[in-house]
C-alpha cells in the first residue's frame, strides 16, 4: 500500500501541450490574423477596424494610465457588491424553492419568465431607488445575477440524495444546519454552474448601467471611447474586460471544482 501511494504521488501531471491547447492557440491567431487583414483591407470606414498594432499600443497607454486601474476598481466593487446581494439571495430562494413543491409550483414559474427579460428595463427605477451612483449599478447586478442562481440552485437542491437529509432529520438538524452541512456541499457544483453564469450577466447588466448613466466605471470609458471615435482604446479596454471575465470565470470553476469534473 505504501508503494502504491508512493507511485500515486509521483505520477506526472497533465502535460500543457496538448491538442486541444494547440487548437485554441490556432483559433486565436486565425482571429488576430483575420482582424489584421480586414484592418488593411480599407473595406470598413477609417479608423472603424483599426490595425493591430494600433490597438496594442493603445492597450499599453490604457495599462500604463492610473486611471484606467481607478475605474477598474469601481466596476469590479459594485459587480463584488452586486453578486454578493444577488447570489446570497438566489441560494437562499433556490434552497426554499427547490425544497417544497408547493413554494416552486406557485413561484418557480415566474423565475423562468422574468429569467430571460433585459434586466436594463428596471434601470429607471434602480435609478430612482438608489440614485445615480453606484448603488443603482450595484442593484442592477444584484437582479442581474439573482434568477440564474436560483434556478441553479433550486435545480441542485432537487438532485440531492434524500438519503443524506433524511440523516440530517434523524440527527434532528436544524435548518442552518441542514443548509451548511447538507445543502450546500452536495448542491456545490449547480451554484457554482449558476455563479459563473450570474457573473456573465451581472457584468452585462452594471456595464450597460454605467454606459448609460455614470461618469466613472469601465462602462463609462467604454462610451467615452466610443464618443470621442477613439476605436483603437476602445477594442483595448474591451480586451481587457474579455481577459479579466474568462480569469474569473477560470477561478471560479477551480474554486468549484468543476475543472477536476472535466478531467475526469
Amino acid at each position: 500500500m505504501a508503494e502504491v501511494g508512493r507511485l500515486t504521488r509521483a505520477r506526472p501531471g497533465k502535460p500543457w501541450l496538448t491538442p486541444v491547447t494547440l487548437l485554441r492557440a490556432a483559433i486565436v491567431l486565425a482571429v488576430l490574423v483575420i482582424w489584421q487583414l480586414m484592418a488593411v483591407s480599407g473595406w470598413f470606414y477609417r479608423g472603424v477596424l483599426p490595425s493591430l498594432p494600433a490597438v496594442c499600443s493603445a492597450l499599453e497607454k490604457l495599462l500604463l494610465s492610473g486611471d484606467f486601474y481607478w475605474n477598474l476598481g469601481v466596476t469590479g466593487k459594485e459587480i463584488a457588491v452586486g453578486m454578493a446581494l444577488g447570489g446570497l439571495a438566489g441560494v437562499v430562494a433556490g434552497i426554499v424553492i427547490g425544497g417544497n413543491k408547493f413554494i416552486a409550483s406557485a413561484f418557480e414559474p415566474y423565475l423562468y419568465y422574468l429569467g430571460p427579460t433585459p434586466k436594463i428595463i428596471f434601470f429607471p427605477v434602480m435609478i430612482m431607488w438608489f440614485g445615480v451612483g453606484s448603488g443603482s449599478k450595484m442593484a442592477m447586478g444584484a437582479v442581474s445575477c439573482f434568477f440564474p442562481i436560483a434556478l441553479n440552485a433550486a435545480a441542485g437542491m432537487r438532485q440531492i440524495d434524500q438519503t443524506l437529509i433524511k440523516v440530517g432529520k434523524s440527527f434532528r438538524a436544524n435548518w442552518w444546519q441542514m443548509t451548511t452541512k447538507i445543502y450546500l456541499p452536495a448542491m456545490r457544483h449547480p451554484i457554482v454552474n449558476g455563479l459563473r453564469l450570474g457573473l456573465g450577466v451581472a457584468l452585462i447588466g452594471t456595464l450597460l448601467a454605467e454606459t448609460k448613466l455614470s461618469n466613472r466605471g469601465i462602462g463609462f470609458l467604454v462610451i467615452q471611447a466610443y464618443n470621442d471615435f477613439n476605436m483603437p482604446r476602445l477594442y483595448a479596454v474591451l480586451f481587457v474586460l474579455f481577459v479579466l471575465a474568462i480569469g474569473v470565470n477560470t477561478l471560479v470553476a477551480r474554486i468549484g471544482g468543476l475543472d477536476d469534473i472535466k478531467q475526469k
